[in-house]
């Protein structure tokens, strides 16, 4: 199933299926640099990983990608389906390509980079997740976003920050539409060292200055029956 080349350890994903190489990737034994060929876009490759590993898929993924990240990096040298690094905890995930919806759902921590564009509700329910995204985002993008960043290179899709609550968003080109509770706020020196922190950790480069920032109104923090249409 594992080929050394070059003092580095290759896992054929056609050859020994998701469910062999995630248990080799797992295993107490594992390597510490680990290559996924002919992933052919597989669902569910390095999930669950929590341990100091750097994993890189030579191809397109399927669903799930990275789900429940700890301490690993993971970096997919190509595109991602559903959910990539969902519910990730830490470490760092890179997609070189494009990634489809809710990329980095409900992710609690750690970075994801995506290097292309990125589906509908992307960072849905973030709970404290920096994402960074090189191109466009899809509609509901941070729909109920708690904690963490989300950094957006390109455009934003309708209903940006629905119902937002401490997230922040950062976006250099034009939004479709805010969402419920979500509003344009200024952009202070702070901001700009923290966007200046957060792409340089996503290499890539672009000026903060030229991103506008967006972030909870907090009306919907507490239930009104004069809002009752907004909820």
């Amino acid at each position: 199933m594992a080929a050394i080349v070059s003092e580095r350890t290759v896992l054929d994903v056609a050859e020994s299926g998701t469910r062999a190489v995630n248990s080799a990737l797992m295993a107490a034994d594992a390597p510490a640099v680990v290559t996924l060929a002919n992933p052919r876009g597989a669902h569910a490759l390095a999930c669950g990983l929590d341990r100091d590993i750097a994993v890189t898929v030579e191809g397109h993924v399927g669903y799930y990608c990275a789900g429940m990240n700890q301490h690993a990096t993971v970096t997919v040298e190509g595109s991602a389906g559903v959910g990539v690094a969902e519910n990730m905890m830490s470490g760092t995930v890179r997609v070189r390509g494009d990634a489809s919806q809710s990329a980095g759902a409900t992710a609690h921590g750690g970075l994801l980079v995506i290097e292309g564009n990125a589906g509908a509700r992307c960072g849905i329910s973030m709970k404290g997740v920096d994402i960074v995204v090189g191109g466009n985002i899809g509609h509901m993008s941070a729909f109920m976003g708690q904690a963490g960043r989300l950094v957006v290179c390109g455009d934003a899709g309708d209903g940006l920050g629905d119902s937002l609550y401490e997230a922040r968003i950062y976006v250099k080109g034009t939004v479709k539409s805010l969402g419920a509770d979500c509003v344009e706020k200024p952009v202070r020196e702070e901001h700009l060292a923290e966007l200046a922190e957060l792409l340089k950790a996503a290499e890539i480069d672009e000026d903060p200055a030229a991103f506008r920032r967006y972030g909870s109104a907090r009306g919907l923090y507490h239930f009104q029956v004069d809002n009752a249409g907004a909820y």
